[in-house]
């Protein structure tokens, strides 16, 4: 789709009006200090791995200083109803919803309200006496108590111990029904299913190692609590109103349903649309489920613009459009490196977002400072703070192989710096 272009016709004409409301304004890549050409090859890519049986289709953005250089919609929302994809197609965004909760907890602490040294205990205290399994050789696992207590901080940094119910004691979670990211099909209230989990093994001492698992889960459970709201009411009044997210939401209205985009599987085939079922490998329960199960770590929908809208916040500072939800001391805290080398080579993990580090040691293009996260649907975004720059880029394929459209993509946006 060349909305783009048009647009960018449309400012060299000084045709192009003020943004509207829920909508960063648009720029031409040139005036933001890229190149044209380069920028323009983003939906062209694109559409190939959708020709090439890749992906069904995509919503791509890049914005640079607060101006969005390139919006590509390409490919099908749905193609067994040969429904194209849109600019405001709504996606499943997975564990992009983490860096929101996050958020959220941190607005709490600007206002006094948490800190982040908080024990877990104090907000439910189910998890004060917790024991770590520790796996034995002969395949099976010893239970010893945990050195300490988990704190908020351990959750934003996936350093508590806490996994998706897989680890040494896998069979405990499993038999509690906790296991993996997805629960819009749970048909009982996130705290409930929290709670049940104060009583399973951890997978590793708190602050030992990086575990990723149900910790953003969890702090939204102590948003509901720290703030007196449900999840779902404190992110709508406190975050998406006030950044004129007007599509981000856990389950969709029934009048929004259309715009939601078909999950498809790649295969040796090719793509495989998702079965109509409310598991993690279907559609999902995200229209017609029960509603109840508030995911803060996995659950939301949302568009690209919503998207960038958010990530231009945190780029900005923590405010956007005179909206102030976070102290630009607070943001810098959220982005610093809270976990030393325990994540990977060349990235660190902040509060709720990967770090970059160490350029060389990532072999990509980049810069230090970058922040970023995906989701299982193979979404992703980053932030560049040095070159003022947002990337969102949305499809819904789960599992999506060794398709290689992010670092394409990655190479494209950085190869089109001309300033």
């Amino acid at each position: 789709m060349r909305n783009l272009a048009i647009a960018a016709a449309l400012l060299l004409a000084g045709l192009v009006p003020t943004a509207r409301a829920g909508e960063l304004p648009a720029t031409t890549p040139a005036q933001a200090g890229l190149s044209t050409q380069r920028i323009a090859a983003i939906g062209p890519l694109m559409e190939q791995y959708v020709k090439d049986g890749r992906l069904a289709g995509s919503v791509t953005l890049v914005a640079r200083d607060g101006r969005v250089v390139a919006l590509e919609a390409v490919g099908m929302r749905d193609r067994e109803s040969a429904s194209p994809m849109q600019p405001d197609s709504i996606f499943r965004i997975a564990s992009q919803s983490k860096a929101i909760v996050s958020v959220a907890v941190l607005m709490l602490m600007d206002e006094g309200r948490l800190l982040l040294s908080d024990p877990l205990h104090k907000y439910f205290p189910e998890f004060r006496e917790l024991q770590v399994a520790v796996p034995r050789e002969d395949g099976g696992y010893d239970l010893v108590k945990a050195n300490r207590p988990v704190t908020l901080r351990d959750l934003l940094t996936h350093t508590s111990g806490i996994s998706y119910g897989y680890g040494p004691a896998a069979v405990e979670w499993r038999q509690a029904g906790i296991q993996g990211w997805y629960f819009a099909d749970r048909d009982e209230p996130i705290a409930a299913t929290v709670a049940r989990m104060g009583a399973l093994p951890l997978d590793a001492q708190p602050g030992e190692r990086w575990v990723y698992g149900f910790g953003t889960d969890i702090l939204g459970a102590v948003v509901e609590k720290a703030s007196g709201q449900p999840l779902d009411r404190f992110l709508h009044t406190r975050i998406f109103e006030p950044l004129g997210m007007v599509d981000t939401q856990f389950y969709l209205p029934v009048e929004k349903a259309g715009r939601l985009a078909a999950v498809y599987a790649v295969n040796d085939g090719g793509l495989e649309r998702a079965p109509d079922t409310g598991g993690p490998m279907g559609q999902g329960a995200y229209v017609d489920g029960p509603r109840k199960s508030l995911s803060g770590g996995a659950g939301l929908t949302s568009t690209a613009m919503d998207y960038a809208r958010f990530l231009q916040m945190l780029l900005n500072g923590g405010e956007l459009d005179g909206r102030r939800l976070l102290s630009r001391k607070t943001v810098e805290l959220m982005t610093a490196n809270h976990v030393g080398d325990r994540y990977e080579p060349g990235r660190g993990f902040g509060l709720g977002v990967s770090v970059l580090l160490d350029l060389g040691a990532r072999g990509e293009p980049g810069s230090v400072g970058e922040f970023g996260w995906g989701g299982a649907y193979h979404s992703t975004y980053w932030v560049d703070p040095e070159e003022k720059l947002v990337v969102v880029h949305l499809t819904q394929t789960l599992p999506a192989g060794d398709v290689d459209d992010y670092g394409r993509l990655r190479a494209l946006v950085y190869g089109a710096f001309s300033d």
